[in-house]
């Protein structure tokens, strides 16, 4: 009998993604604020209001996805994460804790353990969050991990990077429309190195997990194997969409200052877009590779961005 796997947050682009890939391997439960189902992809979908032990009779793996995303525009209520993203999973892990269910797989963030990072964020890296994005993940750790669970259970909290992939529609996206208009990138200045996550490397590492009872449960961080810089990222879109990249190398200094004119006037240049495209934030995934007894994902991270930009060039 094929396992049952609960996914919450099942319509977001991470949510729909797994549930797309494991659909043929398992029994798939959706759990979403309205119970929108997709054909031929879930096999019962129910909404929150309707969670409850009886419902998770039966059910193998809670995949908790659901969330309240970070703003990039600093517009959201600091209070509303803390409701979605740590209320939300406590209720579910006590449900689980009570249920006959055996995993436990909660979708945190290397957000919520550090803003910036100096050099290489592991898992032993003390968590120190600056957002309420950050904090509320972070806090939502915390419960967990207070808890022991008993026997015959397992506890997975996993922290991706940034996911990108085919329907992503984050800075990615923003980033590849800014390319194949022709304007020239103008931060070719910053130097940098960023963690990147395919999408289908995070579901092979989801699916590793629920049909694999002998990964130890734990913290892991989760990213594609190579690091690239925003320069680089560039030249993949740009080689990607059959063009010649165009990088402009403009004082650092500069692009600053315009950055904070985008804060006060609500422009797409402002400072908190600026970091994520300038900054460096390299993620170590030694730690699952070693527990999936594996040298290398299946998708590196070229091949990986290819994949997202040929889905840009389609839609």
């Amino acid at each position: 009998m094929n396992k049952k796997v609960l996914i919450t947050g099942y319509s977001g682009f991470v949510g729909s993604n797994l549930a797309e890939y494991l659909h043929q391997k398992v029994q798939i439960q959706g759990l979403s604020r309205s119970a929108e189902t997709k054909p031929g992809l879930l096999d019962e979908v129910f909404t929150w209001d309707e969670l409850s032990i009886e419902k998770l009779s039966g059910t193998d793996c809670i995949v908790h996805l659901a969330g309240k995303a970070h703003d990039l525009k600093n517009t959201s209520n600091a209070a509303e994460y803390f409701t979605v993203n740590t209320e939300l999973t406590k209720t579910l892990f006590d449900l689980f804790i009570k249920s006959s269910a055996s995993d436990f797989i909660y979708f945190s963030s290397v957000k919520a353990v550090a803003d910036s990072v100096d050099g290489t964020l592991t898992e032993t890296t003390v968590p120190d969050p600056k957002t309420p994005y950050g904090q509320s993940k972070q806090q939502a750790e915390d419960y967990l991990l207070k808890t022991t669970p008993p026997p015959g259970k397992r506890l997975f909290i996993i922290r991706p990077c940034m996911i990108h992939g085919p329907g992503n529609k984050g800075n990615l996206n923003l980033l590849y429309k800014f390319v194949v208009k022709r304007i020239p990138y103008p931060f070719a200045a910053f130097t940098n190195k960023r963690s990147f996550l395919s999408v289908d490397n995070l579901c092979y590492i989801i699916e590793r997990i629920i049909c694999d009872n002998i990964i130890p449960g734990g913290i892991y961080n989760i990213a594609d194997d190579e690091s690239l810089s925003t320069n680089e990222v560039v030249r993949i879109i740009s080689e990607a969409s059959g063009l010649k990249d165009k990088l402009w190398n403009i004082s650092p200094k500069l692009i600053k200052a315009a950055a904070s004119v985008g804060d006060k006037l609500h422009m797409p240049l402002n400072s908190e877009r600026l970091k994520k495209l300038t900054e460096s934030y390299v993620v170590s995934n030694d730690k699952i590779k070693k527990a999936l007894q594996i040298s290398r994902l299946p998708v590196s991270s070229t091949e990986g961005l290819k994949r997202t930009i040929y889905s840009f060039k389609l839609s």
